[in-house]
Formats: C-alpha cells, sequence, structure tokens
C-alpha cells in the first residue's frame, strides 16, 4: 500500500550554491507496505542547483527510494526491476535472510531483468536499508542516489509508547554529502561531498511537534562519519541500534555513527516554545585521527568544505503538539540476552593491512586480495563464534558483515560506547583498535552463494577491503552426479501467460534467458506450484536454466511464449 504521494523532481530542488542561507523543506521517503514489493531502479536526473540539472538514480523516484515497512513474521516478496543503463545488485542490509536472496555481489542482476527474491521477516522491530553492492561499483551507485530504508514493526515495539507516526514525530533521516562540477554533476570519487543533503535536501529544514520525536538515522556516506548532536547540547535518548531496541534509553549529547550504521534515538521538544529553532548538528571539528571526515584540507582527493567542522544536518522549527504526543519514554524497552566470549567455539581474527591514501594502493584483510571466486572463512552451522578485528592502519573503518547481528563485547581503545550497547551488523573501527563480537550463524546453510564482510566505506569496499564465507553444515555440500537428462519438463510449450517447471528436483534458482543470451528473470528459490509468470515477454524462444538445491548443478530446457489473440 503506498501512503504518500511519488516524488516530483520539483520536492527535491533546493536552491543554488550562492544562496546557502536559504533552508529548503524536508524531503520524506515514500512509504509502501504489505508483503509485495515492486522497486524500479532507473537512471534519472535532479534540479539540485540551478542551470544544469544532476544526472542521479533513484529507486521508484528521482533520488533515493521509498521507506519499504516490514511485518516480522511476514514473507516479504521482492520484484526488483533494473531498468538502469548498468548492472546492478540490491543487498538488504541488516536482514537475516538466505545468502540466495542476500543481493551481494554474486545476484548480479542485468540491465532490463528483473530479479525476485523472498524470505521470511525474523529481524526484531529495528530500521534497516537497502542499497547495491555490486563489485568495484557500489561507490558510483550509492553515490548516484540508490538506496532506501527498511522499517521493521513487531507487536513487542508496537505495545511501546513510542513516537510512531511516520513523517510527523517518527522522522527517517538519510544523511550523505555531495560536491558539483561546472556543469552540476556530482564529482565522481569523491569519498567526501561539500555540501550536506539530508534526505536529497541541501540546508534542509523542519518542523517539529513540541513532544517526543523519534529520529530514525542512517549514515549512507561513501566515507564520511558523523558526530551528531543538538545546536544547544540537549541530552536525547538511544533507544535502538542497528538490530534493535536496546534494553532502555540511554542518555546521551553526542553520538558517532559511520558508513553503514544506523541509530534510533528520541529526544523531547516539550520544553521549548512554538517558534522555537535550533540545529541538529554533526561535530565534527577536532575529532580523534583517521575519523573520516577530520582531515584539515578542503581541496585534493580527501579535501571538502566540510571537513573537519562543525555543520548542520537538520534545521528545526518547533510546531504545536499533536493529539496523543509521547510525553515520556518507557524506562524499560525490552530485554535482550546476548552471548558471550564464554559461549563461543570458534575465535577467528581479521587485520586490516596495506593501503596508502593518495597513492591508489588498497585496503586487504590480512593482505588478501577479495576474489570473487574465492571462500575466505566457513562457518559450521549452529556455531557461535567471536570474531576479532584489528586496524593498525593510518585511518579507521567501518565494518560490516551480512546476515546476522552481533554484540560488540570488547574494544581494546577501551570503554565500549554506551550508544553501541546493542545489536550491531556495523561499527567504527579505530586507527590501532581490535573490536571483539559474538554471534550465532544459527541458519540458512548454503555452500553456494557466500555472504560478505567488508568495509562499509564504499571507495574501501570497492578498492578490495572485503571477504566472503559461507555457511556449511553436515548435510550441505555440492554432490557429484552423472544424470544427464533428469526429469525436467516444461508445460504448457507454447506457454502464453504462465510456464509450469514439472520436476521430482527442488529448485535452488530459475534463470529464464532469451534467445539471444539477455536474463529476462531470476529467481531464486521459486514456488514450483505457482508456476512461472511470462505474460510481459515478447513472443519468441526462451531458455529455462533450473539449478538443482540438492547437487547444484543446472539443467536448461527451451520453451515458446507465443502471441496472446
Amino acid at each position: 500500500m503506498k501512503l504518500r504521494t511519488t516524488l516530483a523532481a520539483a520536492a527535491l530542488v533546493t536552491g543554488s550554491l550562492g544562496a546557502q542561507a536559504q533552508y529548503n523543506s524536508l524531503w520524506i521517503p515514500d512509504t509502501l507496505s504489505g508483503t509485495t514489493f515492486n522497486l524500479y531502479m532507473k537512471d534519472t536526473f535532479v534540479q539540485f542547483l540551478t542551470g544544469n540539472q544532476t544526472i542521479t538514480a533513484g529507486i521508484n523516484g528521482a533520488f533515493w527510494g521509498p521507506t519499504l515497512i516490514f511485518q516480522k513474521g511476514d514473507t516479504v516478496h521482492m520484484n526488483v526491476h533494473n531498468n538502469l543503463n548498468d548492472s546492478t545488485t540490491l543487498h538488504w542490509h541488516g536482514m537475516h535472510l538466505p545468502a540466495v536472496m542476500d543481493g551481494g555481489p554474486h545476484q548480479i542482476i542485468p540491465p532490463g531483468t528483473e530479479w525476485q527474491p523472498y524470505w521470511k521477516v525474523t529481524n526484531t522491530a529495528s530500521t534497516f536499508w537497502y542499497h547495491p553492492h555490486l563489485n568495484m561499483e557500489t561507490e558510483a551507485q550509492i553515490a548516484s542516489g540508490l538506496g532506501g530504508f527498511i522499517i521493521v514493526r513487531d507487536s513487542e515495539e508496537s505495545a511501546l509508547t513510542l513516537p510512531r507516526t511516520y513523517g510527523v514525530d517518527d522522522i527517517p533521516l538519510v544523511l550523505t554529502s555531495r560536491s558539483f562540477d561546472a556543469s552540476n554533476a556530482f564529482t565522481t570519487f569523491s569519498p567526501y561531498g561539500d555540501y550536506m543533503l539530508t534526505n536529497g535536501t541541501m540546508n534542509a529544514k523542519t518542523s517539529l511537534p513540541k513532544q517526543y520525536v523519534r529520529f530514525r538515522i542512517l549514515n549512507a556516506e561513501l566515507e564520511r562519519g558523523y558526530n551528531l548532536g543538538f545546536s544547544d547540547n540537549r541530552t536525547f535518548y538511544i533507544i535502538g541500534t542497528d538490530g534493535g531496541l536496546v534494553d532502555a534509553p540511554v542518555a546521551v549529547t553526542r553520538v558517532k555513527i559511520l558508513p553503514g550504521e544506523r541509530t534510533e534515538f528520541a529526544v523531547s521538544f516539550a520544553g521549548d516554545a512554538e517558534g522555537d529553532s535550533l540545529d541538529l548538528m554533526a561535530y565534527n571539528s577536532g575529532l580523534e585521527f583517521g575519523f573520516p571526515g577530520s582531515e584539515p584540507s578542503t581541496s585534493g582527493a580527501f579535501g571538502s568544505l566540510l571537513n573537519n567542522t562543525n555543520f548542520k544536518v537538520l534545521h528545526i522549527y518547533v510546531s504545536a503538539a499533536t493529539s496523543g504526543a509521547v510525553s515520556s519514554l518507557p524506562t524499560t524497552l525490552t530485554t535482550n540476552t546476548y552471548l558471550t566470549a564464554a559461549d563461543a567455539t570458534v575465535s577467528r581474527t581479521l587485520k586490516v593491512t596495506d593501503g596508502v591514501p593518495g597513492e591508489g594502493i588498497g585496503f586487504r584483510f590480512d593482505s588478501t586480495d577479495f576474489i570473487m571466486d574465492t571462500i575466505n572463512k566457513y562457518v559450521q552451522l549452529n556455531t557461535v563464534e567471536k570474531w576479532s578485528v584489528t586496524n593498525s592502519n593510518v585511518f579507521g573503518h567501518s565494518f560490516h558483515i551480512h546476515d546476522i547481528q552481533f554484540k560488540i563485547i570488547s574494544r581494546s581503545s577501551g570503554t565500549i560506547p554506551s550508544y553501541e550497547d546493542g545489536w550491531k551488523d556495523t561499527y567504527y573501527l579505530h586507527v590501532n583498535e581490535t573490536v571483539s563480537f559474538v554471534t550465532r550463524f544459527n541458519d540458512y546453510a548454503d555452500p553456494l552463494h557466500p555472504f560478505m564482510y567488508h568495509c562499509h566505506m564504499a571507495p574501501h569496499e570497492d578498492g578490495g577491503l572485503m571477504g566472503q564465507f559461507v555457511v556449511d553444515s553436515a548435510t550441505t555440500g555440492v554432490a557429484k552426479t552423472t544424470e544427464s537428462a533428469p526429469d525436467l519438463t516444461l508445460y504448457p510449450n507454447p506457454a502464453k501467460g504462465t510456464v509450469f517447471v514439472s520436476t521430482s528436483m527442488q529448485a535452488y534458482y530459475i534463470t529464464i534467458t532469451n534467445a539471444v543470451g539477455h536474463t529476462m528473470l531470476m529467481l531464486p528459490r521459486p514456488n514450483l506450484m505457482k508456476g512461472i509468470d511470462v505474460r510481459n515477454f515478447a513472443p519468441g524462444t526462451y531458455y529455462l536454466t533450473f539449478t538443482d538445491d540438492k547437487t547444484k548443478q543446472s539443467y536448461t530446457r527451451q520453451f515458446v511464449k507465443y502471441a496472446d489473440l
């Protein structure tokens, strides 16, 4: 169900660089809810500045994408249409799901192709996001504007008295920045932008009610970190980390958030007068060596007008309270049960190595190049593991691992910040620091499609700071077979609207290509009983490639689509 009007390009018009004092109304992404989601990735443009429009990319719009609202326990079906000029992927960041649905570098969606992953939502209520993850092209595609929020709701969170009216007292904020060249195009391969974009809006302003307001913050930067706080230094309360609610609200005046991380916090404006104003700020001046964006330079490869400065993220006007306003926060939000180091039966270490900024030498894990066909780690199903990641390099990093949520148990640099005391899938790895976390790999064994771990700073990821692992079990593994003619038939053939697959095998993956080899449809673990919808295919000859779930061997059958007279 669509809850807001479709994004119009005019909603993102933000004035010229010569009018930086002018505020522009914060754009709030549309929402989509239900169990079936249609996402259209396309090349487009936005009038960010006076003069030329800026070439961008969006999902169901001109820049960024809709917020997807999931209910825990539902099985969600995604129809991802790649209408870009280039191949892409779409990764569901933070979601616990099968590797074949994960949208990592291996699930490549060619132009003009539809990908149909699905999974049961088992994550607890929190804020997640989706974005491209194409090997060596992640930076360019995220920079173009591709991405969107995911909000998971569940019965436990819904029973709490928390702000929950989307766009009114529950505000999603995606933080990023961009630089522009003389023709108003995004400056490519620049890790730090010169101008702040909050929800794609320059110099963003909004009105918020005199009550508790909830912010869902996502750092979708290419590289920059943020040290967030309010201009009057007021206290606010962390209520959720990457993967769920914290046990109780955590009082802070600052919170650091690195690329890929999310934080949820509540702040009260009840003591402010209507018409008062204040700013959500990035207090990025004078931060520690290695913090991304703390470099003093304003030009050059790592230069930016925002570097090592304090700058506005959002200008806030205080308005009248809403009916049913939240005036206090619950003292208890949930009761999390975390694993400890004593629970781990496997310990792993990773080191960030190599990397000479400005000289074209990329960062690596354990001095090992990332290779798509190489599995770096094998994880046994249902094991509890302790991972320790060390960074002895000259730059901080943002470590992310797919599929699971974990608990940070130690930082060699000192105490774990209070705002990290919860479920995480991404964290800041300081210079000269080791961070250890514990997690359980409790399902989704798959020896063929791997999950990823990597730095979420896109230039580092594209440059090779990435590895991959498979979750395996005693019963999985690619079996050998000599069968040359399995019981695999397609009917009706020729087909008009739906093709059915008849076989005793279980489907791991089905791909349909046309007569010239272009991929039309990608179906991970499809339900064969429903058949395959080919109504939108042009008349002609097609090839269905069926991969057996047991043996992981593939078989191809031809079928004909005829015109619907």
